[in-house]
């Protein structure tokens, strides 16, 4: 089929596709135009990486728009949102206006209303149908990208019920599902109302086979001679027969410690066989991934890049892993290893793929597992580009005969699994149900039963009655904590049940701060809340932990839980104590403990239990580790608030500069919900405290530098050596002499003229502005003291 004979494009857009290449549709996509793609039918693409699904997404988009409505493209990451907008901003000049939103979960999305094509992760979406988006009404297409991680325990849940929501919603709304292939695509399309195309054509060929001895057994019975040489490697041996036909290669290990090593071992192969070209370009990103951090693995990672190899895991923060993503498509890294996240959308295509490591390790089942079929085909499709590559391969490696016929068997003959709902469990269900009921959406227990019953569980379970149940223990569990109330058999949400819902916090970790805000409000701490009270909090579903210390605390009447005695009344939370009460809630991953930090971090809360808030489990309870943990994460998040220096508090946590910026990045968000709640209870003393301990994080200084850490293009590193240099605040730093300003960012002129700009100051130009020496020494001596540095936010 001729793009010219797609039905309801928009004048110029097939002229456009065909100047670009794009002809012919492939079977896939043709496919999906006969079943009405382009006409408003819904469709499931379920179809291998590489064959076409954006197309097929785009020209459902663009029929929708140019027939007067608007289209929503959901995607699971982040990341994906921004490489699909500056895609789909192509069509800009038919036009169409393109938008993207992620994070900053109150957002009503207004500023949408005008876009015809929106790009957002499905948490995004999902909040903003709890603010109160009225663009949502105004869809006809709604796509959903890898469809197929409704599977997923994290983020299925969300994608199901924002996919049922919308469904409900929006009459006649077409959706578009866009899958790997998956073992029962045709029950993701009876969910969805919706045509299915299921295929495995490929525009290239991609073979998969296993490496075994001196050779590669493919998946047609053929064999291809492929020497280990000398080296004992298998890998390296792949990546040097993959560079000898001027190809990539990408590697995926289980660990992250896997992949650092595999790229430094890597690295010793691809620097043999780069052009001059690539050197030069690989010097400028590794340059450029020392500027993001001053880690030891942001070295590490430069160092390998310089040599034409990287690692890409999550402990690299997100600058990191985008330089080096552009760099391997680009194909000037030659060699990637990387954990499975990279599989997960990211579009990183290269000529081999070989899956050294199919076992991971699982806590929940004790030790390592294999992988799923289905993610390890995700991993194959990464395996050749068209246009660039002739072929694609993808190999897995076999260390004896047996495991050779092992991994036929699992992975190279085996379907992937089918896809299933992982909706029916209470963590998943709180937030939504709790949704549901404070937008209005369902206003009784019949009708969010009935609500449900729309879901992808509902058309796939064959024990009903599981799901209900879990929905009762889960109302009655809001209703506990007074974020839902019933009255005459209608359910409705509490004012603070609509400020958790429009915070996009889950109600359990709602729960935990209100209690430790109300503790705090009453002057009691973990040392007064211990005893019975802990080893109850475990049991007890449906209580608050503010009704278990009432209930238990030694020697508090009714009359003191209510009023705080005079001792305790009036006291603030401390910074330290609000980090250990966000680190506490579901909503932040923690830290795990290390061999010997159970003994260090027990002494910590031995010495600072004045500062936590709430009821501490006893040592001996299985929830004191979970609670030990969350100190090691407060402790790094009042590390990171106190100026520590990233590499050192890297080293001393064992995480890397991702980790750090994801954990700041969630206080962040989880203060600002203590922030509100605070205020939501009228306790005005600690939402001023949780305020200051917010930016503390937010900017990553210490008190006094509050102030300065605010102004655009200073941040935490400038901020000390302003500082420093005798410039407190604002106000100092807006009538300052320009040659302090000058030697403070050590004599970076067009930062110190955009600093001053900023701040208002009556003449920023740099012009014959000599930096001051001592502002110099100054800032140097920051540097040295152990000041941080991930990156200068503006």
């Amino acid at each position: 089929m001729k793009v010219a004979d797609v039905p309801g494009l928009p004048e110029g857009v097939a002229d456009h596709l065909e100047s670009g290449g794009i002809e012919e549709l492939y079977p896939p996509q043709a496919e999906a135009v006969e079943a009405g793609v382009a006409e408003g039918e819904s469709l499931v693409a379920s179809v291998p990486t590489a064959s076409g699904k954006t197309l097929i997404a785009e020209l459902a988009m663009l029929s929708a728009v140019a027939d007067g409505g608007k289209a929503l493209y959901i995607v699971p990451l982040r990341a994906l949102a921004g490489e699909k907008a500056t895609e789909f901003e192509e069509f800009e000049q038919f036009g169409f206006s393109v938008g993207v939103s992620t994070g900053n979960y109150e957002d009503d999305g207004s500023r949408l209303s005008d876009n015809d094509i929106i790009v957002a992760t499905s948490e995004k979406v999902d909040s903003l149908v709890r603010n109160g988006a009225g663009w949502i009404d105004d869809l006809s297409c709604v796509v959903a990208d890898e469809v197929h991680l409704v599977d997923d325990d994290h983020r299925g849940p969300t994608l199901e019920v924002t996919l049922a929501k919308l469904r409900q919603r929006v009459q006649d709304l077409q959706v578009v599902a866009l899958s790997a292939t998956v073992g029962n695509a045709d029950e993701i399309a009876e969910w969805l109302d919706a045509e299915l195309v299921d295929s495995e054509w490929r525009p290239i060929d991609l073979r998969t086979g296993v490496h075994y001895g001196q050779a590669v057994h493919y998946d047609d019975g053929t064999q291809e001679e492929l020497a280990t040489g000398g080296s004992d490697s298998q890998t390296a041996a792949i990546v040097e027969d993959t560079l000898a036909d001027d190809g990539s290669t990408l590697v995926f290990v289980n660990s992250r410690r896997n992949a650092e090593a595999a790229a430094r071992r890597l690295a010793d192969v691809t620097k043999q066989g780069i052009s001059d070209d690539d050197r030069k370009r690989l010097r400028e990103v590794a340059d450029e991934i020392r500027g993001v951090s001053d880690t030891e693995t942001s070295d590490d990672l430069a160092d390998a890049v310089e040599k034409g190899a990287a690692f890409h895991h999550a402990g690299l923060a997100r600058e990191h892993r985008e330089l080096v993503e552009e760099a391997f498509r680009d194909r000037a890294i030659k060699v990637v290893s990387a954990t499975p996240t990279l599989a997960a959308g990211v579009n990183t295509p290269s000529r081999r793929v070989v899956v050294r490591d199919w076992q991971r390790y699982d806590g929940t089942a004790g030790g390592m597992q294999p992988l799923s079929v289905l993610e390890v085909h995700q991993m194959f499709g990464r395996a050749g580009r068209p246009g660039r590559d002739p072929y694609g391969e993808a190999v897995l490696l076999a260390n004896n005969h047996d495991e050779l016929e092992e991994l036929f068997d699992r992975y190279i003959y085996a379907e992937p699994e089918p896809v299933r709902s992982k909706l029916a469990a209470e963590p998943a269900l709180r937030t939504h149900v709790l949704a549901a009921v404070a937008t209005g959406f369902t206003t009784t227990e019949d009708a969010l039963h009935e609500f449900l019953g729309e879901t992808l569980y509902a058309t796939q379970t064959d024990d009903p009655g599981r799901l209900k149940s879990v929905t009762r223990d889960v109302l009655t569990y809001l209703e506990r904590n007074e974020f839902v109330e019933r009255e005459d058999g209608t359910l409705r949400a509490t004012s603070t049940g609509h400020l958790v819902s429009q915070l996009y916090v889950d109600p359990m970790s709602a729960a935990t701060l209100v209690d430790g805000l109300r503790a705090a409000e009453r002057g009691e701490t973990a040392a007064e809340a211990s005893g019975e009270a802990a080893s109850r909090a475990g049991e007890a579903t449906f209580q608050t932990a503010s009704e278990l210390q009432d209930d238990s605390a030694p020697g508090t009447s009714d009359e003191d839980a209510e009023t705080g005695d005079a001792e305790g009344e009036g006291a603030s939370p401390t910074p330290f104590g609000l980090f250990h009460l966000v680190s506490r809630t579901p909503d932040m991953y923690e830290l795990y403990l290390r061999s010997g930090d159970r003994e260090q971090y027990t002494e910590l809360a031995y010495e600072r239990e004045d500062e936590l808030l709430g009821s501490a489990p006893r040592e001996e309870e299985a929830a004191f580790e979970d609670w030990l943990s969350a100190l090691k994460t407060a402790k790094l998040l009042e590390d990171w608030a106190s100026e520590l220096d990233e590499d050192r508090i890297a080293e001393r946590y064992g995480v890397g500069p991702g980790d750090i910026r994801g954990k700041v990045e969630t206080a962040e968000w989880l203060l600002h919900a203590a922030e509100r709640l605070a205020g939501d209870l009228d306790d005005v003393e600690s939402a001023a405290a949780v305020r200051e301990a917010r930016k503390r994080v937010e900017y990553g200084v210490r008190e006094e530098l509050l102030d300065l850490a605010g102004v655009r293009n200073v941040g935490r590193k400038r901020a000390r050596r302003l500082y420093n240099a005798g410039i407190e605040s604002r106000a100092d730093l807006r009538n300052a002499e320009k040659s302090l300003v000058l030697g403070a960012v050590r004599g970076r002129e067009k930062t110190a003229e955009r600093i001053l700009e900023n701040v208002g100051h009556p003449d920023p130009e740099m012009d014959a502005v000599n930096a001051d020496a001592d502002a110099v020494a100054a800032a140097e001596e920051a540097d040295r003291s152990g000041q941080a540095n991930l990156g200068d936010f503006s």
